[in-house]
Protein backbone atom coordinates (compact mmCIF):
# COMPACT_ATOMS: atom_id res chain seq x y z
CA UNK A 1 0.00 0.00 0.00
CA UNK A 2 3.16 2.02 0.69
CA UNK A 3 4.60 1.74 -2.86
CA UNK A 4 0.74 2.74 -4.56
CA UNK A 5 0.22 5.84 -2.48
CA UNK A 6 3.92 6.86 -3.28
CA UNK A 7 3.42 6.02 -6.79
CA UNK A 8 0.01 7.67 -7.02
CA UNK A 9 1.78 10.62 -5.25
CA UNK A 10 4.53 11.15 -7.50
CA UNK A 11 2.34 11.05 -10.36
CA UNK A 12 -0.09 13.73 -8.84
CA UNK A 13 3.55 15.76 -8.33
CA UNK A 14 3.83 14.84 -12.47
CA UNK A 15 0.55 16.54 -12.84
CA UNK A 16 1.66 19.86 -11.45
CA UNK A 17 4.19 20.60 -14.12
CA UNK A 18 2.96 22.66 -16.68
CA UNK A 19 4.99 21.09 -19.37
CA UNK A 20 3.67 17.78 -18.69
CA UNK A 21 0.24 18.44 -20.58
CA UNK A 22 -2.22 20.51 -18.55
CA UNK A 23 -0.84 23.87 -20.41
CA UNK A 24 -1.43 21.90 -23.54
CA UNK A 25 -4.90 21.15 -22.44
CA UNK A 26 -5.70 24.79 -22.00
CA UNK A 27 -4.18 25.74 -24.56
CA UNK A 28 -6.04 23.94 -27.27
CA UNK A 29 -9.49 24.84 -24.96
CA UNK A 30 -8.64 28.74 -25.20
CA UNK A 31 -8.15 28.18 -29.15
CA UNK A 32 -11.03 26.59 -29.76
CA UNK A 33 -12.97 28.12 -27.40
CA UNK A 34 -13.97 24.94 -26.10
CA UNK A 35 -14.58 23.25 -22.81
CA UNK A 36 -14.78 20.03 -24.52
CA UNK A 37 -11.25 20.32 -26.10
CA UNK A 38 -9.91 20.80 -22.79
CA UNK A 39 -10.85 17.63 -21.70
CA UNK A 40 -10.41 16.01 -24.97
CA UNK A 41 -6.91 16.55 -24.43
CA UNK A 42 -6.78 14.56 -20.84
CA UNK A 43 -7.38 10.86 -22.28
CA UNK A 44 -4.58 10.94 -24.76
CA UNK A 45 -2.11 12.24 -22.16
CA UNK A 46 -2.51 10.69 -19.66
CA UNK A 47 -2.47 7.38 -22.61
CA UNK A 48 0.88 8.72 -23.52
CA UNK A 49 1.91 9.15 -19.64
CA UNK A 50 1.01 5.34 -18.98
CA UNK A 51 2.76 4.36 -22.23
CA UNK A 52 5.92 5.96 -20.93
CA UNK A 53 5.53 4.27 -17.51
CA UNK A 54 4.86 0.53 -19.26
CA UNK A 55 8.10 1.07 -21.17
CA UNK A 56 10.41 2.04 -18.47
CA UNK A 57 9.08 -1.21 -16.54
CA UNK A 58 9.50 -3.09 -19.57
CA UNK A 59 12.82 -2.12 -20.48
CA UNK A 60 14.15 -2.37 -16.37
CA UNK A 61 12.30 -6.34 -16.29
CA UNK A 62 14.49 -7.19 -19.36
CA UNK A 63 18.02 -6.03 -18.41
CA UNK A 64 17.28 -7.02 -14.89
CA UNK A 65 16.90 -10.86 -16.81
CA UNK A 66 20.80 -10.15 -17.31
CA UNK A 67 21.99 -8.09 -14.42
CA UNK A 68 21.98 -8.90 -10.46
CA UNK A 69 19.16 -6.69 -8.78
CA UNK A 70 22.45 -4.99 -6.93
CA UNK A 71 23.45 -4.00 -10.47
CA UNK A 72 20.25 -2.72 -11.49
CA UNK A 73 19.95 -0.57 -8.67
CA UNK A 74 23.12 1.27 -9.52
CA UNK A 75 22.18 1.34 -13.38
CA UNK A 76 19.02 2.83 -12.59
CA UNK A 77 20.25 5.34 -10.17
CA UNK A 78 23.22 6.49 -12.88
CA UNK A 79 20.38 6.92 -15.40
CA UNK A 80 18.44 9.28 -13.24
CA UNK A 81 21.44 11.54 -11.79
CA UNK A 82 22.58 11.27 -16.02
CA UNK A 83 19.01 12.98 -16.65
CA UNK A 84 18.78 14.89 -13.75
CA UNK A 85 22.08 16.91 -14.44
CA UNK A 86 21.14 16.83 -18.03
CA UNK A 87 17.84 18.53 -17.34
CA UNK A 88 20.02 21.04 -15.16
CA UNK A 89 21.97 22.09 -18.22
CA UNK A 90 19.45 21.62 -20.71
CA UNK A 91 15.52 21.98 -19.77
CA UNK A 92 14.50 22.77 -23.44
CA UNK A 93 10.79 20.92 -23.93
CA UNK A 94 10.62 18.75 -27.10
CA UNK A 95 8.47 20.32 -29.89
CA UNK A 96 6.27 18.35 -31.52
CA UNK A 97 3.48 19.70 -33.78
CA UNK A 98 1.81 22.13 -32.94
CA UNK A 99 -1.98 22.63 -31.40
CA UNK A 100 -4.03 21.20 -34.38
CA UNK A 101 -2.82 17.56 -33.35
CA UNK A 102 -5.27 14.55 -33.42
CA UNK A 103 -5.64 11.79 -30.66
CA UNK A 104 -2.94 9.72 -31.60
CA UNK A 105 -0.14 12.35 -32.43
CA UNK A 106 -1.32 13.75 -28.87
CA UNK A 107 -0.48 10.36 -27.32
CA UNK A 108 2.82 10.41 -28.80
CA UNK A 109 4.22 13.66 -27.74
CA UNK A 110 2.68 12.92 -23.73
CA UNK A 111 4.61 10.02 -24.48
CA UNK A 112 8.06 11.50 -25.80
CA UNK A 113 7.37 13.98 -22.97
CA UNK A 114 6.91 12.09 -20.35
CA UNK A 115 9.74 9.79 -21.17
CA UNK A 116 12.34 12.95 -21.67
CA UNK A 117 11.61 14.40 -18.15
CA UNK A 118 12.33 10.94 -16.62
CA UNK A 119 9.00 10.29 -15.37
CA UNK A 120 9.28 6.28 -15.92
CA UNK A 121 12.33 6.32 -14.38
CA UNK A 122 11.47 8.44 -11.62
CA UNK A 123 9.69 5.19 -10.60
CA UNK A 124 11.57 2.48 -11.15
CA UNK A 125 12.74 2.92 -7.43
CA UNK A 126 9.69 1.81 -5.99
CA UNK A 127 9.19 -0.86 -8.36
CA UNK A 128 12.45 -2.19 -9.16
CA UNK A 129 12.01 -4.79 -6.22
CA UNK A 130 9.74 -6.81 -8.36
CA UNK A 131 11.88 -6.47 -11.72
CA UNK A 132 14.34 -9.45 -10.46
CA UNK A 133 14.57 -12.99 -11.93
CA UNK A 134 12.28 -15.61 -9.85
CA UNK A 135 13.09 -18.17 -12.54
CA UNK A 136 14.50 -17.83 -16.24
CA UNK A 137 11.09 -19.13 -17.60
CA UNK A 138 8.77 -17.24 -15.54
CA UNK A 139 10.95 -14.07 -16.07
CA UNK A 140 10.84 -14.45 -19.75
CA UNK A 141 6.69 -14.86 -19.45
CA UNK A 142 6.95 -11.36 -17.04
CA UNK A 143 9.40 -9.65 -19.40
CA UNK A 144 7.18 -10.57 -22.49
CA UNK A 145 4.20 -8.95 -20.36
CA UNK A 146 6.25 -5.86 -19.88
CA UNK A 147 5.18 -6.57 -15.82
CA UNK A 148 6.66 -7.11 -12.93
CA UNK A 149 6.57 -10.25 -10.34
CA UNK A 150 5.70 -10.85 -6.23
CA UNK A 151 2.90 -9.11 -5.65
CA UNK A 152 0.23 -6.76 -7.57
CA UNK A 153 2.14 -3.82 -5.74
CA UNK A 154 5.20 -4.44 -7.39
CA UNK A 155 3.91 -5.06 -10.57
CA UNK A 156 4.75 -3.05 -14.20
CA UNK A 157 1.18 -3.05 -15.17
CA UNK A 158 -0.43 -1.53 -11.78
CA UNK A 159 2.09 0.70 -11.10
CA UNK A 160 1.96 2.07 -14.90
CA UNK A 161 -2.16 2.60 -13.88
CA UNK A 162 -1.80 3.52 -9.86
CA UNK A 163 1.08 6.40 -11.03
CA UNK A 164 -1.03 7.70 -14.14
CA UNK A 165 -3.98 7.76 -12.30
CA UNK A 166 -2.68 10.85 -10.13
CA UNK A 167 -1.62 12.54 -12.66
CA UNK A 168 -4.09 12.48 -14.67
CA UNK A 169 -6.17 13.99 -11.76
CA UNK A 170 -4.18 16.82 -10.90
CA UNK A 171 -3.83 17.69 -14.66
CA UNK A 172 -7.26 17.80 -14.96
CA UNK A 173 -8.21 19.87 -11.72
CA UNK A 174 -5.52 22.30 -12.99
CA UNK A 175 -6.32 22.27 -16.60
CA UNK A 176 -9.98 22.71 -15.74
CA UNK A 177 -9.14 25.38 -12.83
CA UNK A 178 -6.91 26.97 -15.28
CA UNK A 179 -9.24 27.10 -18.35
CA UNK A 180 -12.20 28.16 -16.52
CA UNK A 181 -10.78 30.91 -13.83
CA UNK A 182 -7.29 31.72 -13.54
CA UNK A 183 -6.23 32.10 -17.18
CA UNK A 184 -2.52 31.67 -18.56
CA UNK A 185 -1.56 34.56 -17.71
CA UNK A 186 -0.41 33.73 -13.88
CA UNK A 187 2.52 31.73 -15.24
CA UNK A 188 4.54 34.77 -16.08
CA UNK A 189 4.89 35.61 -12.12
CA UNK A 190 3.42 33.44 -9.88
CA UNK A 191 5.13 30.26 -11.45
CA UNK A 192 7.93 28.64 -9.79
CA UNK A 193 10.70 26.72 -12.23
CA UNK A 194 9.32 23.33 -11.76
CA UNK A 195 12.50 22.38 -14.52
CA UNK A 196 14.50 22.93 -11.76
CA UNK A 197 13.08 21.24 -9.16
CA UNK A 198 12.42 18.24 -11.30
CA UNK A 199 15.85 17.75 -11.96
CA UNK A 200 16.66 18.08 -8.67
CA UNK A 201 14.34 15.25 -7.75
CA UNK A 202 15.78 13.12 -10.31
CA UNK A 203 19.63 13.55 -8.71
CA UNK A 204 18.19 13.62 -4.63
CA UNK A 205 16.02 9.88 -6.13
CA UNK A 206 18.78 8.47 -8.45
CA UNK A 207 21.25 9.01 -4.73
CA UNK A 208 19.03 7.72 -2.46
CA UNK A 209 18.04 4.75 -4.58
CA UNK A 210 21.91 3.76 -3.67
CA UNK A 211 21.70 4.84 -0.32
CA UNK A 212 18.38 3.55 1.17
Amino acid sequence: MTVLLALFALGAGHGINPAMGWLFAVARGLQQESRKAVWATLGPLALGHALAMVFAIGAAATIGLILPPAALRWVIAALLISLGVFRLIRSRHIAYGGMRVNPVELTVWSFLMASAHGAGLMILPLVEGGLTPIGHAHALARAALGVGVTSIEASGVTAALVHTAGYLLVTAIIAVIVYERVGVRFLRKAWVNLDLIWAGALIVTGVASILL
